[in-house]
């Protein structure tokens, strides 16, 4: 089957080539960060972005942080506007195309494409989760998103 990449995921992978970043050993925040010339720190903040500098929740496991890392990368790069005097719809609309966002920037397509599925489902997560550092919640839902779009690329080919 020949994968049909979406919109988003071709915008990570051309980002992503962009600063040099092929493998999931190199995903880190620090670098991506530094590339986008954004000041991380961490804190015992809840996560939020405010000008030029990330702040990430200290109190966060590993995981955690990676993935609000991705969130508030798509508020940096793909958003605007200030959270607290938007409409609560359009904020919404921001929050859920952010989470949508750090799904695919923490486990891109194009990795993901060359892991070696396991023959379990409990297994193929677990090797999200670890190749990723993401929390096997989070490589539940990127597996479950990448199958559906195998899946309706399977029917829309039989029609």
């Amino acid at each position: 089957m020949n994968y049909q990449t979406s919109l988003l995921e071709d915008w990570i992978y051309q980002f992503y080539k962009q600063i040099g970043i092929y493998s999931p050993n190199q995903l880190d925040s620090h670098v991506i960060a530094d590339c986008l010339e954004i000041q991380l720190e961490f804190w015992e903040v809840s996560s939020r972005l405010y000008k030029r500098k990330l702040i990430i929740d200290s109190r966060l496991t590993p995981q955690e942080q990676w993935q609000e890392f991705a969130h508030e990368i798509c508020h940096k790069l793909r958003h605007s506007g200030n959270h607290l005097t938007m409409p609560e719809m359009f904020l919404e609309l921001q929050e859920f195309q952010a989470n949508h966002f750090a799904l695919h920037f923490c486990v891109p397509t194009f990795m993901l494409k060359n892991l070696n599925f396991q023959k379990s489902r409990k297994e193929t997560i677990y090797l999200i989760a670890v190749t990723f550092n993401v929390t096997y919640a989070f490589a539940e839902k990127r597996l479950v998103i990448y199958e559906n779009r195998i899946l309706s690329q399977k029917c829309l080919s039989n029609v």
